[in-house]
């Protein structure tokens, strides 16, 4: 089988409306039924919610956490996630699975910590890479999409998107089975 690859020269949100169009393509040319997208503020995910609105994609956005940036604080506005919702996708936030409890005691205590590492390795495929794993595992978690599925995953490294991949969903728990299928979109650096 072959299958077309973006390489981009850098990370970054300059790669967010090339990343829509390989999203684009792969629903259309694999049947993909799920698209789990990352976004900070919301505006990947309202651009994403949006160009998927009458595509019958369940599309899930997932945010940071409360409390993420600095206590008491979410970096999507109450607005735009409303207009998400709005454009039919579904807005999920909650743990983030590779920035919890450990990263905590990791920064008070110092010392290597098992989630940190597989954040980590993860990280060597690329910051997206990992926010992908990240965030279908989270999604899965919320019943939001279903395990065992081939869900496409869409993250950035920062803001914007720069990463698709199409991964076979599992819950945190069952993690080892969790499977980067394809690598649709990254950038080299």
């Amino acid at each position: 089988m072959e299958r077309r690859v973006l390489y981009f020269d850098r990370p970054g949100p300059a790669n967010t409306e090339a990343c829509l169009q390989r999203a684009k393509e792969a629903v259309k040319e694999e049947g993909v039924g799920d698209i789990v997208v990352a976004s900070t503020t919301g505006q990947t995910g309202l651009l994403f919610a949006e160009a998927f609105r009458d595509d019958g994609v369940n599309l899930v956005v997932v945010t940071h956490s409360y409390g993420f940036r600095e206590p008491n604080t979410i970096e999507m506005s109450e607005e735009t996630r409303e207009r998400i919702i709005q454009a039919g996708a579904k807005v999920y936030t909650g743990t983030m699975i590779t920035h919890s409890l450990e990263t905590a005691l990791a920064k008070q205590f110092g010392g290597v910590y098992p989630t940190l590492l597989v954040a980590q390795t993860l990280r060597r495929f690329g910051e997206g890479t990992k926010v992908c794993c990240e965030i279908v595992m989270m999604a899965a978690d919320a019943g939001l999409v279903e395990e065992g599925k081939e869900v496409l995953a869409v993250a950035g490294t920062g803001r914007g998107a720069d990463t698709v991949t199409l991964i076979r969903a599992s819950t945190s728990k069952r993690f080892l089975d969790l499977r980067v299928l394809e690598i649709l979109a990254k950038p080299r650096g």
